[in-house]
């Protein structure tokens, strides 16, 4: 792999400083707890207490990777503004959300306050900062009106929704970029000190993921009891990408913010190669390949929720603005997240942060 994110950069940059890390109890946030961790970063993670006894965060015993940890919700804009002004973070990454389709169907009002409500609160708090401070908006590849022709979209293109978990991340983005307008303007930034940048991105796979409703959780619970996989959606595309990559993105995206706050101040895809893609299926079988064991049927229900089967972005802005590109295909982040499901031997973070050097240090 190429690297387009150096350990050496992100150290000169990270090291030391103090960042403030919402979701940190989720599967991307546990992740992206132990790069900063690895980094010399000074965390403050704020997030509800993790779902399951066997959540990453838990596994890899994120409260001691933590400056701070505080179990808290971003629907409390009193709390999270106290434990976030208090911090005085230099960055700001925000990854708290409901962020699974299915449960926003059932509970779609939650997600909206979440996902959009919930945006505006962490925004609120760092208009409360008085020093500099840069902020990373995680979104998702789904805020675009999707009519699934097939065409990978860009960031200035129309945003929508089919459903309330899409749709609640496309009022993010309006709420993001409402904010860096009217409060957090570039033309202003001698005044208020602070940049703001919205991150797409999505299907994310990796190692630690346990969460319900998911591809990989699904395939690693069923083999966990020597059952068959069952496909809700076998035949629907998706451009998997490592979570490896999108925080390898944020991080630049953030580093290069404290360069320059006035240039990057915009939303950015970070997706991979469009052309590299698998259906469910493709990836349940190599998936099984690697793991050593496995079997599938199709469950398909023809009266489920709609999902959309096919979604592609365009992510030239980050190469042109950022030099990132994806740097797996989608085999090889199969190949890396059925590994580390399928090594016993070593704990979940001796396997993280294996991957996180082999990821970020360059190849001799």
């Amino acid at each position: 792999m190429e690297k387009m994110v150096t350990t050496e950069y992100l150290r000169s940059v990270y090291h030391g400083k103090r960042v403030f890390l919402t979701g940190h109890t989720g599967f991307k946030g546990a992740w992206m707890l132990q790069i900063l961790h690895w980094l010399g970063a000074n965390v403050k993670g704020y997030s509800l207490a993790p779902e399951k006894s066997n959540d990453l965060f838990n596994q890899v015993d994120g409260n001691n990777l933590c400056y701070s940890s505080v179990i808290g919700d971003i629907c409390d804009k009193q709390k999270l503004q106290s434990e976030m002004v208090r911090f005085e973070p230099d960055f700001v990454f925000h990854f708290a959300a409901q962020a699974l389709v299915r449960r926003g169907y059932e509970l779609p009002s939650y997600t909206f306050l979440v996902n959009a409500q919930g945006t505006a609160h962490v925004l609120d708090a760092l208009q409360n900062l008085e020093q500099p401070a840069i902020g990373v908006m995680i979104t998702t590849d789904k805020v675009y009106d999707n009519p699934e022709r097939g065409i990978p979209f860009k960031e200035d293109d129309k945003l929508g929704g089919y459903d309330p978990y899409s749709a609640s991340k496309a009022a993010a983005e309006i709420v993001i970029d409402s904010y860096r307008r009217s409060f957090f303007n570039p033309a202003n930034y001698s005044i208020h000190k602070k940049a703001i940048a919205s991150a797409r991105a999505g299907n994310v796979i990796g190692g630690g993921d346990y969460s319900d409703n998911r591809i990989i959780p699904d395939i690693v619970r069923s083999l966990s009891f020597n059952e068959t996989v069952g496909l809700r959606n076998p035949h629907s595309i998706r451009p998997w990408q490592h979570v490896l990559e999108p925080l390898s993105a944020y991080l630049l995206l953030g580093a290069k913010m404290c360069e320059d706050p006035l240039s990057y101040s915009t939303a950015y895809n970070f997706g991979p190669n469009p052309e590299d893609m698998l259906t469910v299926e493709d990836l349940t079988k190599i998936f099984f390949g690697h793991y050593g064991a496995g079997s599938h049927n199709d469950t398909s229900d023809n009266n489920a929720p709609h999902e959309a089967k096919l979604l592609l972005l365009d992510s030239t802005r980050a190469y042109e603005h950022l030099g990132w590109k994806s740097q797996m295909d989608a085999r090889t982040a199969i190949k890396w997240t059925a590994e580390w499901y399928a090594d016993k031997k070593h704990s979940a973070n001796e396997k993280c942060v294996e991957q996180i050097k082999k990821y970020f240090t360059p190849n001799p």
